[in-house]
């Protein structure tokens, strides 16, 4: 079961498409910052925004850290547009440890609607597509590894939804979302400070870093599963 869900329902298409709209999207960047006068005018729009953050530091935080937790619960929302913003309004670190809580706290709402609320609801939040995909092959003595792999392989939306359904164990569900968030909210600030500081460079390197990254964490996970179904 778990074989048939993941190599044909998810396929290789799917993920090779996300690897290649992530490598499109940091040449659009790249090529952004290489242009001087375009790449001030973005600058003087984050030091609007910085002093607004400043006036307001407590409520910016808050609303941070809150588009980051619905980001990670819708798939049509996205944070990588205010990123920049608070690299350049907080700096690298606390950018990093306010995008990681709020996608933590995301991951927690998913887990919690999916689990107290049902499929009615979540059908409402996602799509049936995304779920029926993968929710058949979860369940709740799944191993470990295996769920941190399902987490770092697909879009932080889908997850949650998945193990709240499946009612996976919350306590072992919130430590791989925990390890899971990590390297993407690392990569996803330095694009962002990549971004701020106009190195095209880093933009690449991360870019690619992560394509790879999240291309491999696939393919680990269906070779678990193949491995599992062999035995």
């Amino acid at each position: 079961m778990m074989k048939r869900i993941f190599a044909h329902r998810l396929g290789d298409v799917a993920v090779w498409r996300r690897a290649a709209l992530l490598a499109l999207l940091c040449i659009a960047l790249a090529a952004v910052v290489t242009s001087d006068e375009l790449h001030a005018a973005l600058l003087d729009v984050l030091a609007a925004s910085r002093d607004i953050i400043a006036r307001y530091p407590v409520r910016g935080a808050l609303l941070f850290v809150l588009l980051a937790a619905v980001s990670a619960m819708l798939a049509f929302v996205s944070i990588a547009v205010v990123v920049p913003v608070a690299v350049f309004a907080w700096g690298e670190p606390v950018s990093m440890l306010l995008l990681w809580t709020g996608w933590v706290v995301g991951g927690v709402f998913s887990y919690t609607v999916a689990r107290y609320f049902g499929r009615p609801l979540v059908r409402w939040l996602t799509t049936d597509a995304a779920l029926n995909r993968v929710d058949r092959g979860i369940r709740p003595d799944t191993g470990f590894l295996r769920i941190l792999l399902f987490q770092l392989a697909l879009p932080s939306e889908v997850p949650g939804y998945v193990l709240g359904l499946a009612r996976y164990p919350f306590h072992r569900y919130l430590f791989a979302l925990a390890i899971a968030e990590l390297p993407y909210t690392a990569a996803t600030v330095y694009l962002g400070a990549g971004f701020v500081s106009a190195r095209a460079g880093l933009l690449l390197g991360v870019g690619l870093c992560v394509a790879v990254f999240s291309v491999a964490a696939f393919y680990l996970l269906r070779r678990s599963v193949k491995r599992r179904s062999v035995a």
